[in-house]
């Protein structure tokens, strides 16, 4: 009879391969055919109440409920025509994931399809159901979702999904998106006041965003077949093959045919719901994959990651895959990531993060450059804590992943260049100073040098006209660590306001003045920028002296939001209230508790119920051969060393589940969050894990390879 994992490996070979046909051979064909867009809106809409629609996603102003129910009517209109029956309020609370409640457009009643202004503009979704930290108690249920204007409204699996916040109903924010649109509103009035310096014409400064996105994909058989995938989302147990990453022959490299159909429908997928997906490539590890678009302002990025994941997910079942977010699916290799490539841009047209010809646009990419690297260092904890996760740190630090010390890059030229303005106060930016490397081949041009190299270990670098963070996990909802980074910016871009309006009123001119700050604020902010090796052991010996932290776990890492400086910078921006700061504390911790709960039952469930009996039955049949021998007058030596060898690691495998279930038992009698999360770090986490994995993946190799009962790591990365 054939095992789990042999089924789940003849399933693969047999499996066909799905040909995609895209509807059209130019994408412009049909690119947001499924979104309520602004062309749509223009077509639909009457002229009054597009102008009324348009001022809502421009300047915030409110929708009145007249607008509303012309909104919903041509809304309705337009889905009923694409096949729709039913409607949702799509939000992202505190879960990481979206979520939606389906309504139909049918009133049986009326008997006729029917959706009004009201259905459009809220909904009451179950708040206490939701994590919350404490906000909401069980018996007070009640939440609500409001429409997000600035975000469209768009079709996907033939429901009409309208983009929505989520709060409490006392008002608190239980979700990603509603922080977000404050903290869009603080670094635009802090930003707005920084630009008047050099351009009174400035009215807006939006925050740009572009999501890379990683992942890997498996055959859903092989998926099914590891029950630790499936509960944990990671390989808990699996031993190192042979050949994994080492010859770096995976990245950039040619594209598998089945993961090129599966890319190429995705892709045809997020193209009709408006998500500029423009880069598909191999990543560094085998099975790892990359998907990234071009820049949107930061909202609608975040709505369509979340989207685009829902989307590679959905699309993955049909071609047989099973797509991994996790962070770090399998040991050994690379790890994977969300690189979020932050910048401002003015209502304008200025990128505030490039360099020009200008020497005032200049000195204020200076300014802008400054702030942001202050911000860095000056919150520094702050940040890192917006990207903990159980999951994300597996990966901080491991296989070319940032570590979870916050540095930033600048790259050799800018880093000179604030060293030389710090000392002497005076630079020249040319944006024509590009270095050419010339090849010596006569048929190819010469190589333009950007001004700036890349550097993969940083967790923030500069990459030439923006930031590149790439610290985020690959299964994080972007909005929370983005929600930080305009926050912190804007903190530091109000200070350096008023430091400048300081110099000013004791009379220097504007250009010294601002020059003044910005030696001032390099100065201050020195000790965050690191040009080297981030993965070295020389770099965070080097970060201790400088005084920078190395928060490496999760629970280490969610104490700044404890403290009352992180309570009062959320609350004077507006972003997040005291309350709100405690919950996401509490939501967080609960949240890295129940996720290493789970890996540690699967351990348990997957030692006891699958390897220890594969081991012992393996061990019968040496035993049988040993005997043999014996009786044969051969030599027996080998059978018995192997049998001795399972058995210390069956024993030492047996001790440490039971010990670390009796740890897990002792820690849930403990009330406060805290010190329980810190003790699953430290007594469960960190005390047993890595034992574990040692004595399963020691047996991996021991036992008989057509009796092992896990599919092998060889297997799920290489086979597809």
């Amino acid at each position: 009879m054939a095992t789990l994992r042999q089924s789940a490996l003849a399933m693969v070979q047999a499996r066909p391969r799905i040909h995609v046909t895209p509807p059209s051979s130019k994408i412009s064909d049909y690119f947001g055919s499924n979104v309520f867009g602004t062309q749509q809106m223009k077509e639909t809409l009457a002229p009054s109440v597009f102008k009324k629609v348009m001022e809502a996603i421009d300047k915030g102003s409110k929708i009145d409920t007249g607008t509303a129910e012309e909104v919903a009517s041509a809304v309705k209109t337009w889905a009923i025509g694409k096949g729709v029956t039913h409607y949702t309020h799509w939000f992202q609370p505190l879960t990481g994931t979206t979520a939606e409640k389906h309504d139909s457009f049918f009133d049986m009643y009326a008997g006729m399809e029917k959706f009004k202004g009201s259905a459009l503009v809220q909904q009451e979704p179950d708040a206490s159901s939701f994590p919350n930290g404490g906000i909401r108690s069980t018996f007070e249920a009640r939440g609500y979702t409001a429409w997000d204007p600035s975000s469209p409204i768009f079709v996907f699996e033939k429901t009409l999904c309208i983009p929505t916040i989520f709060v409490s109903y006392t008002g608190e924010a239980l979700d990603y998106k509603t922080p977000l649109l404050k903290s869009m509103e603080s670094i635009n009035e802090a930003a707005v006041a920084i630009c008047q310096l050099f351009d009174r014409d400035v009215r807006k400064v939006s925050p740009s965003l572009g999501i890379e996105q990683e992942y890997f994909v498996i055959d859903k058989a092989l998926y099914a077949a590891r029950p630790d995938l499936v509960m944990a989302g990671r390989s808990v147990f699996g031993h190192t093959p042979a050949r994994g990453q080492q010859l770096e022959d995976h990245y950039f490299g040619s594209i598998p045919t089945r993961v090129k159909d599966y890319m190429m429908e995705f892709e045809v997928e997020a193209h009709k719901l408006g998500i500029p997906v423009s880069t598909r490539h191999n990543e560094v590890a085998p099975g790892q994959f990359e998907v990234a678009p071009i820049f949107e302002e930061i909202n609608k990025a975040v709505d369509h990651n979340q989207l685009l994941m829902d989307v590679m997910d959905k699309v993955a079942e049909k071609h047989g895959f099973k797509v991994l977010f996790h962070e770090k699916p399998f040991a050994g290799v690379n790890g994977s990531g969300k690189h979020n490539n932050w910048s401002l841009i003015t209502d304008t047209g200025v990128n505030l993060f490039q360099p020009s010809n200008s020497a005032r646009e200049n000195l204020q990419f200076l300014v802008f450059l400054v702030a942001t690297v202050k911000a860095v260092y000056d919150h520094a904890d702050l940040l890192r804590a917006s990207i903990a996760s159980a999951s994300n740190d597996f990966r901080l630090g491991a296989n070319e992943a940032p570590p979870a010390i916050m540095s930033v890059f600048l790259g050799e030229t800018l880093s000179e260049l604030l060293d030389e303005l710090e000392k002497n106060g005076n630079v020249k930016i040319e944006k024509g100073d590009n270095m050419y490397m010339k090849l010596g081949i006569s048929k190819i041009p010469e190589i333009i040098l950007d001004n700036t190299d890349r550097n993969r270990t940083s967790p923030f670098a500069f990459t030439g006209n923006k930031f590149e963070f790439r610290a985020v996990g690959s299964s994080a909802n972007s909005g929370g660590p983005m929600t930080t980074l305009n926050v912190i910016v804007a903190e530091v871009l109000r200070q350096l306001y008023k430091d400048i309006e300081k110099e000013l009123n004791a009379g220097k001119e504007k250009k010294i003045a601002i020059v003044d700050v910005l030696r001032k604020y390099i100065k201050e902010s020195k000790k965050i920028r690191f040009e080297g090796d981030g993965y070295s052991e020389e770099w965070a010996k080097e970060a201790q002296k400088r005084g920078l932290s190395n928060l490496k776990s999760t629970p280490e890492a969610l104490d700044v939001y404890t403290k009352k400086s992180t309570k009062e910078l959320f609350e004077k921006h507006k972003v997040l209230n005291h309350v709100e700061v405690h919950a996401r504390h509490e939501i967080e911790l609960e949240a890295f508790m129940k996720k290493v709960q789970i890996e540690s039952r699967v351990m348990g469930d997957l030692a006891l119920n699958h390897i220890i009996p594969t081991a012992i039955l393996y061990q019968n049949k040496l035993i049988e051969n040993a005997n043999g021998l014996i009786g044969l007058g051969l030599d027996h030596s080998a059978a018995v060393d192997s049998i001795k060898e399972i058995s210390k690691h069956v024993g030492n495998l047996q001790t440490l589940v039971n010990e670390m279930t009796e740890a897990r038992k002792q820690l849930n009698k403990e009330d406060d969050v805290t010190k329980r999360a810190k003790g699953y770090q430290s007594k469960v986490k960190e005390a047993y894990f890595d034992k574990i994995r040692y004595a399963v993946d020691k047996l991996e190799l021991l036992v008989d390879d057509e009796s092992w009962p896990l599919v092998k790591y060889r297997e799920m990365l290489f086979i597809r």
